[in-house]
């Protein structure tokens, strides 16, 4: 990332300095947080705490972004920290004026140099006025929110010259603009973001509405936008169409007016002109003015779980289907609870859901997982795709979906938009060449022929029940059941012809005490080797399988996951990690976090994940350790100064734990026990993953309804299945 350029000098009220923290300078540089306390401590040319915040030091972020620039450290590239530095300036502006008002205020110069397309820094503030008023001479986005500006003379030209660094930070006053929405959050503007849903979703739903094909196919489309907050639909929408493909209409309707002013200053900057749009300040669309919309989108105002009604729900979104002319699509945003989830049968609100089914209006329901409204993580929302098809083309065929136990990415919504897609192309019914993908096409019968019943897949599709991993299910429980009957004979071969575990534990003679040590004592003698572990990124880690080497992170230390969990594929380690070793046969991986472990490598060749370490046994001592008896020792020293309940770390250090210096044939003894109970363990656990493969791989052939258990004299029904 080596780039000498200086960093742009902030505009800050008053000269105050931009104070950032350890934290946000790893954010602001893209590196884990403790590498930050690595540059502080090793390099003397790293700028020095400006303030301090308790214990924490404060650095000035001018001057640490000039030192990432000027060193090239990091993984951010130049405008990106230049970016970053706009925005933190941004938010140091929060001190001398009130968020919302910066937020406006700065809106609608980025607006205004995107309608200008100048630099607005070189120009007078009372000038920029004059524009102002010129541009938006009816004062319906911009103008007002420029002239009521406190302290104009003084600080409206110095945040005219901040959107100007936003712009060449992003390159447009559109994309500057949009940084600043994005970032309205970490600007105190919290009421902007409370009800919008993540970027991801709205652009999803965006794509669902078909906008981009409509506006290509049909010159003049309208799209409207019910309930816009501060207009993240409206500019979805906008970017799912292209500029060759013309303009089309859009239409909202808010009751706020500053809310309404937002949403206009936003569509003006990407291109979209006063009279392609009429985002009215009231409750109702211009529909009188503009006729129908082809397309509607909402996402439907949040109401807390103990005074929503799903009946008063449903009752809105039938409402909204009185927008929809014939061949014209909604996509609703709304509560699970009312769109997807079971309701009381026969109740009020069952069958006016079941209603939209029987007048063929909907075509799609999606169940989304909790944290579309980031406000509102534990609510649980849904999808509709609502479409008023002519008569003589209904299928009554619905496609449901339930992304609700999924991560949402923007994989698994192109995926999902695809495939509704190929659903709204065949004619709202089922297309024989493609199968949808996380998704299944049912008759509505099914619904509304089960009154209450959820809205989600009961079934498999038909493509999934013939995908490998279902096919090949009974033959891996086949397998699974007969590596368990061999585990048994081996178990029982070994066992049989296997000593009496016996430990011959006596209590020790009072004249002979046993010699203590520590680990910090075994290193100093040179008994005892310490290897740090590597500092491993989250990305670089694979799981399943796959990779090339072992990685031992504090969850395979500690007992809670299996070794083999996490590894790591050869080209990276060998080119993200050139200095990095691996373990050697009888090695110790120890951690303190974030609870005592201690593992003894008996393979080697695995790399060791900080904060893991590795305590490495010297053959050539005098008294050489054996690493089991020291792991086992540890272990149970550890038990005993184990990090108490509001405590930050353990009551003693790995170092510092005091430990029996066994004799030589005393622990040799204590090591063939070890070696023994580790041998009887290993088969025991053989057997435990064997019964949990075959009960897993039961139970998923059960829920999915793939799998059915026969009597064992009946005949297989394999081929009837």
């Amino acid at each position: 990332m080596a780039d000498t350029r200086e960093a742009t000098a902030p505009i800050l009220p008053e000269e105050t300095s931009w104070r950032i923290s350890y934290a946000e300078i790893a954010n602001l540089a893209q590196v884990q947080r403790p590498v930050v306390t690595t540059w502080v401590r090793r390099h003397a040319d790293f700028p020095e705490p400006v303030a301090y915040e308790g214990a924490s030091p404060l650095f000035d972020g001018g001057e640490v972004a000039e030192w990432l620039l000027s060193t090239g450290r990091g993984n951010a590239d130049a405008d990106q920290i230049q970016a970053e530095l706009v925005l933190h300036t941004l938010s140091a502006w929060r001190r001398a004026i009130p968020a919302r008002t910066l937020v406006d205020t700065v809106t609608a110069l980025l607006c205004l140099r995107q309608l200008l397309d100048e630099p607005l820094s070189e120009l007078p503030w009372r000038t920029i006025l004059e524009r102002a008023s010129e541009t938006d001479f009816e004062d319906t986005y911009l103008h007002k929110e420029l002239r009521d500006l406190p302290d104009a003379e003084r600080q409206g030209p110095l945040l005219a010259v901040l959107a100007d660094h936003l712009t060449e930070a992003a390159y447009t006053p559109a994309d500057a603009l949009e940084r600043v929405m994005d970032a309205r959050r970490r600007l105190g503007c919290d009421d902007l973001a409370a009800d919008e849903p993540i970027p991801l979703v709205s652009r999803a739903m965006a794509h669902l509405s078909g906008i981009a094909r409509l506006n290509e196919r049909e010159q003049g489309a309208t799209a409207a936008v019910l309930y816009p907050r501060s207009g993240d639909l409206l500019v979805a929408l906008r970017e799912a169409v292209s500029d060759a493909e013309g303009m089309p209409f859009f239409l909202s309707a808010d009751p706020m007016p500053d809310l309404a002013r937002l949403a206009r200053r936003r569509l003006m900057a990407q291109g979209v002109q006063e009279y392609e749009m009429d985002l009215v300040d009231g409750e109702e669309l211009a529909t009188d003015d503009w006729g129908d919309p082809h397309v509607v989108v909402c996402a439907l105002p949040y109401e807390a779980a103990e005074t929503r009604s799903s009946l008063a729900v449903l009752q809105n979104l039938q409402d909204l289907t009185d927008l929809l002319a014939e061949d014209c699509t909604a996509i609703v945003l709304g509560p699970a609870d009312a769109l997807v989830r079971p309701l009381p049968a026969r109740g009020e609100a069952d069958r006016l859901r079941r209603g939209f089914l029987e007048q063929h209006l909907l075509k799609a329901a999606i169940s989304l997982p909790e944290g579309v409204l980031p406000f509102r993580p534990a609510h649980r929302t849904a999808v509709w795709v609502l479409h008023r098809t002519p008569e003589a083309q209904r299928t009554g065929q619905i496609l449901l979906a339930d992304l609700s136990s999924r991560t949402l990415t923007a994989q698994a919504l192109d995926t999902l938009a695809e495939d509704i897609d190929i659903f709204r192309d065949a004619g709202w019914r089922s297309d024989g060449r493609h199968e949808p993908r996380n998704a299944v096409i049912v008759p509505a019968t099914t619904l509304t022929g089960a009154p209450g019943t959820a809205f989600t897949p009961q079934h498999r599709s038909h493509a999934d029940r013939h995908t490998r991993t279902v096919v090949e299910r009974p033959a891996r429980i086949s397998e699974t059941e007969l590596r368990l009957q061999q585990l048994i004979d081996a178990t029982r071969s070994a066992l049989d012809h296997a000593p009496t575990i016996r430990s011959n534990a006596v209590l020790r003679p009072d004249d002979r005490p046993v010699r203590r040590t520590t680990v910090a004592r075994l290193l100093k003698d040179r008994r005892l080797r310490r290897l740090p572990g590597h500092r491993i990124a989250d990305e670089h880690l694979t799981t399943g399988g796959a990779g090339h080497y072992t990685v031992l992170t504090p969850a395979e230390i500690t007992g809670s996951a299996p070794v083999g969990s996490h590894r790591i594929d050869r080209a990276v380690l060998l080119t993200a990690y050139e200095h990095a070793y691996f373990t050697e046969p009888g090695d110790i991986v120890v951690t303190a976090t974030p609870s005592f472990g201690a593992y003894v490598d008996d393979e080697g060749l695995s790399v060791v994940a900080f904060p893991a370490r590795v305590l490495r046994v010297r053959a050539d001592a005098e008294h050489p350790v054996r690493p089991r008896v020291l792991a086992a020792l540890l272990r149970s020293a550890a038990a005993e100064h184990r990090r108490v309940s509001g405590a930050v770390r353990s009551a003693r250090r790995i170092e510092d734990l005091l430990i029996p210096d066994l004799p030589g044939d005393e622990a040799e003894r204590y090591d063939a026990l070890l070696a023994d109970i580790a041998r009887r363990t290993a088969l025991l656990r053989q057997h435990a993953a064997a019964l949990d493969d075959l009960t897993s791989l039961t139970a998923a052939g059960l829920v999915d309804g793939t799998l059915t258990l026969t009597d064992p004299l009946s005949p297989d029904l394999s081929s009837d299945s």
